[in-house]
Formats: C-alpha cells, sequence, structure tokens
C-alpha cells in the first residue's frame, strides 16, 4: 500500500496516495462514491488491478472531500465542479504537471468534466462503464428510472439492505455476489468511508447531475470502455459517451461486472494500457515460475460436530478473510479455494512462506488448525487457474504436513538461503504420482 500523504484544496486536506514511480502519470477518480483509499489494498482483485496500472504509470489516487481519510465537510458533500478541483491539488502536490485521467462508474461525471475544463492538465480520458447522467429523462432512455434511483437511496445505505430484499451487488458484481469475504469488505470499507447520511448526499449530486452539454467540448482523447452484459450501468450509457465526444474510441467488453476490477480484467487493461501508453505488452505468458501454496483446515468434520453449522459458517468466514488479508499483505495471489483451504502463487518464495506462517497464525486465534504446503516451480496459466508438475508437488507437500505445520520441498528452501527463515529438515519422502524421493523441511517458529 502507498503511504498516505495529504495535500490542501479550498482549506481542506486531502488524503492521496502515489503507487509505482513510472511514467506517464495516471489519475484515478475513487470506483464508488465511499470506498476510501485505505480500504482499497484489503480487497485482493483491486489491489492486483491497481498494482497492473502501476506497472505501467505512476497512480495517483485520492478521497475526494467528505469521504475516508480526507477531511468531513460540515455542510455535507460540495459539487462535481469542487471534487476536479481536489483532483488538481493532488495532482500539484505529486507534481504532476498532466495526467491520462481514469473515471469510472459514477466517478466518470467528473472525468468528462475535468477533462472538458481543463484539457491542458489532462492527456487522456479513460471512462470504464460510465455515463453522461444516471437518471432516465424523456431525452436520456438509456437512464435509470427514478423508482430505482430513489430505492437505492432508501435502502443501499442500510445494514440490512439485503435482508430487506436489496442487493446491490447483485447486480454491480454478480461474479463476486455469492463471495462472504467480499462482501463483508464491501461492507467495512462503505462503514470506513462516510456515513449513511453522507452517502446518499453524494449519490444525490451524482444522480442530479447531467454532462451531456459537456461531452462536444472534451477535445483530449478519448477511450470509453463498457462491459455488455452490465445491469447497474448498462451499455447504452458507454455507447452514448462515445457516440457524443468527439472522436471518442468506444470498446464494448464481454461480462456484467459494473464493478470493473472484477471479473475478467486482462483484456481490459491492456485496452487501457495500450490507450495511455501506445503499447500493448500482448498475451502474458501461459507459462511462469511460481511459487504455489496449498492450506488445508484440519479436522474440521469433527469441529462442525462439535461447533454445529452455524458456528461453523462463522469460523470459515473468519478464516477466508484472514487468508484474504494475508494475500494482500504478502502479495499473494488466490487462484481458487480448495475444500476447507485455499491455493495461492507468489512470484517470491519467501513472501510465500511467510505468508503461510501468518495465515496459521491468524487461523490459530480462532481456534482453527492449518496445515500447509509449498513448492517453487514452473506452472502452466490456464486463465485464472493453474496446472502442472509443481501445483501437484505442492498439493503432495501440503497433504504430509501435520496439523499446524508448514512443510517446503527442498526447491524452495535453496531458494530463500539467507532471507533468515530456519528449516528443520524432515527427511526424504515419495509423493503420490511425482517421480523420485522429495527431501522435505518445516518452518521453525
Amino acid at each position: 500500500m502507498g503511504e498516505i500523504h495529504y495535500a490542501m484544496s479550498g482549506g481542506v486536506h486531502i488524503a492521496y496516495q502515489v503507487l509505482g514511480t513510472g511514467s506517464p502519470d495516471l489519475l484515478a477518480f475513487s470506483s464508488a462514491p465511499l470506498l476510501s483509499i485505505d480500504s482499497m489494498d484489503d480487497e485482493p482483485l483491486l489491489a492486483r488491478f491497481h498494482d497492473r496500472l502501476a506497472s505501467f504509470s505512476r497512480v495517483i489516487r485520492f478521497d475526494r472531500q467528505g469521504v475516508g481519510l480526507s477531511d468531513r465537510v460540515p455542510t455535507g458533500p460540495t459539487t462535481l465542479e469542487q471534487w476536479v478541483q481536489d483532483a488538481l491539488a493532488v495532482m500539484d502536490a505529486v507534481g504532476s504537471r498532466q495526467a491520462a485521467v481514469l473515471a469510472a462508474r459514477d466517478s466518470s461525471l467528473e472525468g468528462v468534466l475535468m477533462a472538458a475544463t481543463y484539457p491542458e492538465r489532462v492527456t487522456s480520458l479513460v471512462v470504464v462503464n460510465g455515463t453522461a447522467r444516471l437518471a432516465r429523462g424523456d431525452d436520456y432512455e438509456v437512464g435509470i428510472p427514478k423508482p430505482i434511483l430513489d430505492k437505492f437511496l432508501e435502502l443501499n445505505m442500510e445494514p440490512d439492505a439485503v435482508q430487506r430484499g436489496y442487493d446491490y451487488l447483485a447486480a454491480a458484481a454478480p461474479t463476486m455476489a455469492g463471495d462472504k469475504a467480499f462482501r463483508d469488505w464491501w461492507v467495512r470499507a462503505g462503514y470506513r468511508g462516510g456515513s449513511p447520511a453522507m452517502a446518499r448526499a453524494i449519490q444525490a449530486v451524482y444522480f442530479r447531475a447531467d454532462l451531456r452539454p459537456v461531452l462536444p467540448l472534451v477535445r483530449v482523447p478519448t477511450l470509453v470502455l463498457h462491459r455488455r452484459d452490465n445491469r447497474a450501468f448498462r451499455v447504452g450509457h458507454g455507447r452514448y459517451l462515445a457516440e457524443h465526444i468527439p472522436k471518442a474510441k468506444y470498446v464494448e467488453l464481454d461480462g456484467a461486472d459494473d464493478l470493473y476490477w472484477v471479473g475478467e480484467t486482462e483484456s481490459m487493461l491492456d485496452e487501457i494500457e495500450e490507450f495511455v501508453t501506445g503499447i500493448r505488452h500482448g498475451p502474458r505468458s501461459d507459462r511462469a515460475l511460481a511459487t504455489v501454496l496449498f492450506t488445508d483446515i484440519v479436522g474440521s468434520t469433527r469441529r462442525i460436530a462439535e461447533v454445529g453449522d452455524r458456528r461453523w459458517k462463522e469460523l470459515l468466514g473468519g478464516h477466508d478473510t484472514a487468508v484474504r488479508r494475508e494475500l494482500v499483505r504478502f502479495r499473494g495471489r488466490r487462484v481458487t479455494t480448495a475444500g476447507d483451504g485455499a491455493v495461492a502463487t507468489f512470484d517470491g518464495p519467501a513472501r510465500a512462506v511467510t505468508c503461510a506462517c501468518a495465515i496459521r497464525e491468524a487461523a490459530a486465534q480462532l481456534g482453527l488448525e492449518v496445515r500447509a504446503g509449498l513448492h517453487t516451480g514452473e506452472i502452466e496459466l490456464y486463465g485464472d487457474d493453474i496446472a502442472g508438475l509443481a501445483v501437484h508437488i505442492a498439493a503432495r507437500v501440503a497433504a504430509l504436513a501435520r496439523p499446524g505445520q508448514v512443510l517446503v520441498s527442498r526447491t524452495l528452501v535453496d531458494l530463500v538461503i539467507g532471507s533468515g527463515i530456519k528449516f528443520s529438515d524432515r527427511g526424504a519422502h515419495v509423493l503420490r504420482g511425482v517421480p523420485g524421493r522429495w527431501r522435505l523441511s518445516s518452518v521453525e517458529g
């Protein structure tokens, strides 16, 4: 996570972070009205999305005034114009004379306004799942009907919204709506971002805004990306933007998620990278060197019998949240959930070992025992899934681990010499389905 800094905007402190050190600068407006910068890296998919952006640019992200770590405004939320001023103040604070602007969903309104008003500060504009106006009108049929907007303001910020029949994530992020850890993060992030009253007031600003007259004034290069089956911001919004911004490039992407960082994101990121930098690195290699981690909760059947189904679901939810948190902390990529455990990959073996130990300790605080196995080798990439002998070896190593033990292959031990991690030799073993005998070691401590 980038260090938190503050810029001054009209006497108000605006919190911001800078990710990456490259060029060009990329100013990223918030991806949700109350999503604070200090919550973003707690969500692995969003953290990974921003890491990719930071691989080809210097990413500047901030909390608009009234939200998150920025000053609360006694008079309530301000205007789109003031939020643009916040963005310019942050750019000035980091010494950025010009930046590409990434504006998604609601914040596309601010991005469009900034590009039209301050073209000397904006090198290009990228709008993702965006709009020029949210509300439906006689001359804007693709907008959202007023009863739906009213219901959103009435229920979405309430803690019992789902129980009352309003499930925003079902429309905004259908691929993640069934993921409890993601839902828990979304709720926590909203509480940290601001109060329900502040959220309603900010959304009311968006609901009243109409940037359609401004679109012909946008003269900077513009890329409009929109997911075809988006149910929250329907694709007509994106098409309208592209048709009314001069010379805008329009790309319609597969997918239904309005939250742009979930679902299939590689094609979206490729489009953004090429538009902002002029270079597309092309398809990623389908083979890579990685450290593979398998974890498993020990004695889950027995524990269910001891504590009951309801308590077990609570414990399992706590375990999953802890796994996600530690994977973000140590820059691991969760591949899948495997039974009562997880499978993840790392580009650094020492971090993988440290993460495994952290997951073990977090599980212990919940009263759970976890075993873990790790191996470093070449893996085969199949979209978001992995395969290959290295994956098979890591799984077999995990199967041999005792409760509470982190067991690793000799290959990994040799790669982390000098890291300070201490191991105890556990002898040579036959791994089912793997040729030869493999020397294994356990992590001390």
